[in-house]
């Protein structure tokens, strides 16, 4: 049997064959895919909170004291009023959002004996939680 060039492609069963083959390609590699993205998401997050902490060191070296809580993290970019010994600043962009698109926040003294402490609440944004959800801090 010849085809004509002109009734050439592909048949129904053909695509049908096609269409579960890449189904079950999504069905197995999605999962594996998204459980990676959230991992990411939370190596960000202990990296920008190390890089937060590195600078808000480079700032008590500089002025003797650590940011007040009413000045925050944005101490780290902008010199306070009044501070002499700032020297600043300290990051070269601004205070970055967590992955999650929050604010980190910022406690001096922090829990547990702490000096400071940078929080990022994780991607429920609410205190508390597990995995991806858990408090990300210094």
């Amino acid at each position: 049997m010849r085809r004509n060039p002109a009734q050439s492609g592909f048949t129904l069963l053909e695509l049908l064959i096609a269409l579960v083959i890449i189904g079950l390609l999504v069905g197995v590699v999605g999962p594996n895919l998204f459980k990676n993205l959230g991992k990411s998401e939370v190596t960000t997050a202990k990296s920008q909170i190390d890089a937060l902490s590195k600078a808000v060191g480079q700032y008590r070296l500089d002025t003797g004291h650590f940011p007040r809580n009413d000045q925050g993290l944005a101490a780290l970019t902008t010199a306070p009023a009044g501070e002499t010994g700032w020297r600043g600043p300290y990051l070269v962009k601004a205070v970055p959002l967590d992955p999650w698109g929050a604010a980190y926040q910022y406690r001096m003294p922090g829990s547990n004996g702490r000096e400071y402490e940078i929080i990022s609440l994780g991607r429920d944004g609410r205190p508390g939680g597990t995995g991806d959800d858990a408090d990300l801090s210094n």
